[in-house]
């Protein structure tokens, strides 16, 4: 990479700070603070999620833009990257109170997204609803229906049929594509998974359905474990009707309990397992479990749920660790097929969407394994070096000091 190629990479192309004032439903008035930041379009328009949290900062919103530009380009889809957020408790607001709240920000940023400017998507709590308001704030702003604006919008509203699993089924084909290599049996190959939201639960029900053995799970609340595994559907309708994370089996609605062990999160990581998957918030596993880490095999759902230092001591024990950016791109991906069908106004069934995932994701992984292999690096550093090596190549292709400086 061009030292220029870096020197612009360090830096977003575009901050923005905006204060959104929304009327709450006693009648008083609170500001929130939201952001969006731009970090690279040479390879196209920015792309990126939108989260509402209360520990939402600028820094936090910098560094997930750049790891979009990032991922983009590991995938080879045409956007650069973006994110936004807005520092907020979402348990704490009403539906009506969230939707001023979403609509609010949209008018605050109007000026800087677009299809061919920056794409919003869903991230932590935020959901299909919010980014149909979104989309329609944006619309009415414009004049003019613009759903390509917001991808993750509910199906009647012109989002893609298979972007609700599109996470985690990236990931599932990443452990299928290793299987495939390192020839694991589903039936004897043993899976602990932290976090239990949407994209935990598609590549845990799609694990189960090929035999792998889910012998434990947790949410915020806590964990579960049983060495013989857990039906994943029946835990999946009881957490997604009563909010509930509980060791049940059930047959159609009628829920029997089983017996399973209550474990931390925190106990989880460190389990016994074949396959680790961190899918719930970043910062999991430090230097101070790294150590305690068993699973010889990390699939990283979440966004940078292991830190670099605890990353460098697993790499020394022989883990393997499929990055973030590479296990949790499918996401990202059919967000990118939803754009396309939205800008085309022709709509795919779900199998020909889980089909291009599919031919994309097995691509991608493939040579980013066999970049680890013939450069003796571990995963994580082959798929940066396969993503800058085209991030670098865009921005390159404009010429740089050592183009300028030639003589004819």
């Amino acid at each position: 990479m061009h030292q220029e190629t870096l020197e612009q990479l360090k830096h977003p192309k575009r901050i923005i700070q905006v204060s959104i004032p929304v009327r709450m439903d006693d009648g008083s008035l609170r500001v929130f603070d939201g952001y969006r930041v731009l970090h690279n379009d040479r390879r196209g328009p920015g792309k990126g999620g939108l989260r509402f949290h209360p520990m939402v900062n600028l820094s936090e919103v910098k560094a997930l833009a750049f790891w979009m530009t990032c991922k983009c380009a590991l995938m080879d889809i045409p956007f650069g990257g973006a994110k936004g957020g807005i520092i907020v408790n979402p348990k704490e607001l009403s539906r009506m109170e969230l939707e001023r709240l979403s609509r609010g920000f949209i008018k605050e940023i109007v000026d800087f997204i677009g299809p061919e400017v920056d794409i919003p998507a869903p991230d932590v709590y935020t959901n299909e609803t919010i980014m149909g308001w979104m989309m329609d704030e944006y619309s009415k702003l414009v004049r003019q229906h613009s759903p390509a604006v917001i991808t993750g919008k509910p199906i009647a509203l012109g989002g893609s049929l298979g972007r609700k699993e599109a996470t985690g089924r990236g990931a599932y084909i990443c452990i299928k594509a290793l299987e495939k290599i390192r020839k694991f049996r589903p039936t004897n190959t043993t899976v602990a998974i932290q976090g239990f939201g949407n994209a935990a639960q598609s590549v845990a029900k799609l694990l189960h359905a090929d035999g792998y053995k889910i012998v434990a799970v947790s949410d915020s609340t806590g964990g579960i474990y049983h060495q013989d595994g857990f039906d994943i559907p029946s835990l999946m309708h009881l957490k997604n009707e009563s909010k509930i994370l509980k060791a049940v089996y059930c047959k159609e609605s009628i829920c029997e309990t089983i017996k399973a062990d209550i474990i931390t999160n925190e106990e989880l990581l460190e389990l016994k397992v074949d396959i680790l998957i961190p899918s719930a918030l970043e910062n999991q596993i430090t230097v101070k479990n790294a150590h305690d880490i068993k699973a010889p095999v990390i699939v990283e759902v979440a966004n940078g749920p292991t830190t670099s230092h605890a990353h460098q001591i697993l790499i020394a024990a022989d883990t393997l660790i499929i990055p973030d950016i590479l296990a949790n791109a499918g996401g990202v991906t059919v967000s990118y097929f939803e754009w396309v069908q939205n800008r085309a106004g022709y709509y795919w069934d779900e199998n020909e969407v889980n089909s291009k995932l599919q031919t994309i994701m097995v691509s991608e992984f493939n040579t980013v394994y066999n970049l680890m292999v013939a450069e003796g690096i571990d995963m994580r550093t082959a798929a940066y070096a396969h993503s800058l090596r085209r991030i670098s190549a865009s921005i390159e292709a404009l010429g740089t000091i050592t183009y300028f400086n030639q003589h004819e």
